[in-house]
């Protein structure tokens, strides 16, 4: 007789498709994913359209060596996860078609999860979870700190006016005629760099963020240098763009940590593989519970959604198959 609970769950809300099979324990049965970057790559971003026509072809394969790995069959499996939203809608609609199709040819219960709170739940991973948390989560779509009162209560107390702090690493990469994408180009060209350019720190209250100035800063200096007759040292520039940046995720992240006296901080989200970042955050943060996700976790997975999926499972929050994705869907909702 089978003891543990078994989720199966599938993320596609952007450019990877993935299938992971977790169990209530929190062990990692299996997790299967595959990137489209080298595809994306060619056009200096993702195509919507390309994402979604390359989750069709990928998720069959992706969901059955996910099962075939894990050592059970559908048998076992408990219950069907998948992220609602937020995300690209076409690709979203192509991991939800997976679901609920499983969901309704093997009569299993079917669970929604929100892209960001997978993001989150994945540190569990690492350690428990201590409420009240503040999360930095932190990615080319998002940019937010979140206050969590408990697993079922979320605020976000600061988000980006107009740039996520990715989507400005990607459009100063290409400034640099740097690949795409560029968070990892950067991130290891900075390395490279010493202080030579200044760029100025966005003034934003509160929690907020903003990196659309700090974006045109960049643009507006290589001009300049341009008509100057002046070569761009692009090392130099990428490490005043990183520093800069990151400055602003760490004060404003520091400010919301201090107000809110939370017991821990975590950090979710692509960004939060940027060397530069853990360096900043294990300096700046010893003096609370840190937790920063390994690598494979930083970047979209199932597993995270399979995690996620046992905290809906203990507030029975289920869905129906009539449920839709939602391209923009609040953590808060």
């Amino acid at each position: 007789m089978k003891e543990k609970k078994i989720i199966l769950a599938i993320e596609s809300s952007c450019d990877e498709t993935a299938c992971a099979l977790v169990d209530e324990d929190l062990n990692i049965l299996s997790s299967v994913v595959t990137s489209q970057i080298d595809v994306h790559a060619r056009f200096g971003g993702v195509i919507p359209e390309v994402a979604s026509r390359m989750h069709v072809e990928q998720i069959s394969i992706i969901v059955k060596e996910a099962i075939v790995r894990s050592g059970v069959t559908m048998d076992d499996v408990d219950y069907i996860a998948y992220t609602i939203g937020p995300g690209l809608i076409g690709s979203l609609h192509i991991g939800s078609v997976a679901a609920k199709t499983l969901a309704f040819f093997y009569n299993k219960p079917l669970i929604g999860v929100h892209h960001l709170k997978g993001h989150i739940f994945v540190n569990e991973l690492l350690q428990p979870l201590q409420f009240p948390l503040m999360a930095l989560v932190v990615s080319g779509g998002h940019t937010e700190l979140v206050y969590i009162e408990n697993d079922h209560d979320f605020k976000i107390i600061g988000t980006t006016l107009d740039d996520a702090v990715g989507e400005a690493y990607d459009k100063v990469a290409r400034l640099m005629d740097l690949q795409y994408p560029g968070g990892p180009k950067i991130d290891k060209l900075s390395a490279e760099g010493k202080e030579h350019y200044q760029l100025p720190i966005p003034k934003v209250g509160g929690y907020d963020f903003s990196f659309s100035g700090l974006k045109n800063a960049s643009i507006q200096l290589v001009k300049r240098l341009e008509r100057n007759g002046e070569e761009l040292n692009k090392a130099d520039l990428a490490y005043a763009f990183q520093e800069t940046a990151l400055k602003q995720l760490l004060n404003k992240t520091k400010l919301a940590v201090e107000d809110y006296g939370v017991k821990q901080l975590i950090v979710g989200g692509g960004v939060a593989a940027n060397s530069r970042l853990r360096t900043l955050m294990q300096e700046e943060f010893k003096d609370i519970s840190l937790i920063l996700p390994p690598l494979k976790y930083c970047t979209d997975n199932a597993t995270m959604i399979g995690v996620a999926a046992f905290h809906y499972l203990k507030h029975q929050d289920f869905i129906g198959l009539d449920a839709m994705s939602q391209s923009s869907l609040s953590i808060e909702s």
